[in-house]
């Protein structure tokens, strides 16, 4: 089959304490990196479409459960530690930092070069309502 990358990432569902809180944080991040949002009810989901056939990505938050709401997100505990997204540019990664500030949304690193990561590594880290550290990164050199 075209267009298809073998082991790419298919979706990722998210489960958060408060779908709105959380949808403000990440529909504007969503929409800035060219997703669109199909569903509204029961929870959020924003797809990314590839090039040609339409295959690409899909990103969806739940509400948890109830009893689990007092929980923030624990990087360093098991489970997932961050969740980084490609950029275009170094410009990219500047004008999501500038629309983060804008819209509230906490920043834990301004952008900056990495180069312990890889020589051209560029990138910006935020976080999530819930404490889930995200990051845009521009890294040509690497995967």
């Amino acid at each position: 089959m075209t267009g298809i990358i073998r082991g790419g990432v298919h979706h990722i569902d998210l489960n958060v304490t408060d779908l709105e809180a959380s949808k403000a944080v990440y529909g504007p991040v969503l929409e800035f990196l060219g997703y669109t949002q199909v569903k509204d009810s029961g929870g959020y989901e924003w797809d990314l479409r590839g090039p040609g056939d339409g295959r690409g990505a899909s990103l969806g938050l739940r509400a948890c459960d109830p009893a689990e709401a007092g929980h923030r997100h624990h990087r360093y505990a098991p489970g997932l530690h961050h969740l980084a997204w490609r950029a275009d540019s170094r410009e990219d990664v500047d004008r999501l930092h500038a629309l983060l500030v804008e819209r509230g949304i906490p920043v834990l690193d301004a952008p900056a070069h990495y180069p312990e990561y890889s020589g051209d590594y560029y990138a910006v880290f935020f976080e999530d309502p819930d404490g889930m550290k995200l990051e845009l990164v521009h890294a040509p050199g690497w995967i």
